[in-house]
């Protein structure tokens, strides 16, 4: 009877309730709507997007790198051209800046240049009128400068291989001296051969030399009557007067453009000269003294 008792009474019931947890499958998804193709009957069925692309991919592949190719060197060409035009119209319009030159009406007086008149090495006049023709680098020293005129002479000698290396053979290199009591055609001669046989030595009266450096606006300061064998200092403007084949003033180069800076200087001017030239824009050409015609001819 004890042990009766303690056993758990479990009803027919429950033990058909939990079979039924047992056994029983759990619920189905409720079935999805069937989806109709939109093909047309009695036809083939079309092509995934991707095996049709996978077809046609080598060509179409070629044409799409063979166009970039194309725009990417059509692009690089427009590109590198307005890149010359803009650094051309910038050289042109800081040359005509530094004329004084108003490029709307034509009309402006020249800053630095004007009319002189010296001599050479070999006792020949030489005035303003042989500046004209050829483009020149007119700088002002003496023989006695202790340092800065060999510095400067040597950078003009190297300026004038290079440019003749490049194919500018035909620039005119001027020397002027500030020292006329000094200076002598012999002196200047035999001075000048120790940096460039193609530099012409300038020199004159006191009164010519004065009126000369007045023109470039060069600081003179050579006093006019000095005892023979007495010492005394000389200052004067340590620039390069680029001038055009008109004789005009183009820039002035100092030491900013030492070496091939100074060089490429030279060349960007040539250049924007030259197609001013051709174009028939050099001040509308027609107020215009002289005009390089070799430039029509490259």
């Amino acid at each position: 009877m004890l042990l009766r008792s303690m056993v758990p009474r479990t009803s027919n019931r429950s033990i058909l309730s939990l079979s039924r947890r047992l056994y029983s499958t759990p619920p189905t998804e409720p079935l999805k709507k069937k989806v109709y193709s939109r093909i047309p009957l009695n036809s083939e069925p079309l092509a995934k997007p991707s095996e049709k692309f996978k077809k046609s991919g080598p060509d179409f592949e070629f044409a799409t790198w063979k166009g970039l190719v194309l725009t990417g060197t059509v692009g690089l060409g427009v590109y590198l051209y307005f890149k010359y035009e803009k650094k051309r119209i910038q050289t042109s319009k800081e040359a005509d800046s530094n004329r004084g030159v108003n490029k709307n009406t034509g009309y402006g007086k020249p800053l630095i240049g004007g009319p002189f008149q010296l001599v050479d090495t070999n006792n020949n006049t030489f005035t303003h009128k042989d500046l004209e023709g050829k483009w020149s680098l007119v700088y002002f020293g003496f023989t006695h400068c202790p340092d800065i005129c060999p510095e400067e002479l040597d950078q003009l000698g190297e300026w004038l291989k290079m440019l003749d290396s490049k194919g500018y053979k035909d620039i005119q290199s001027v020397f002027i001296t500030c020292d006329p009591n000094r200076d002598t055609p012999e002196v200047i001669k035999d001075y000048l051969l120790e940096f460039h046989d193609g530099i012409v030595g300038l020199t004159g009266t006191h009164e010519q030399i004065k009126h000369v450096c007045k023109q470039y606006r060069v600081y003179f300061s050579t006093p006019k009557d000095v005892p023979k064998g007495q010492d005394y200092l000389v200052d004067h403007s340590i620039f390069f007067y680029l001038m055009d084949p008109q004789g005009e003033f183009v820039q002035a180069l100092g030491r900013q453009y030492d070496g091939p800076a100074g060089v490429a200087k030279i060349i960007d001017h040539i250049d924007a000269y030259n197609e001013e030239v051709k174009s028939g824009d050099l001040l509308a050409a027609k107020n215009k003294r002289w005009f390089d015609k070799s430039a029509l001819e490259k």
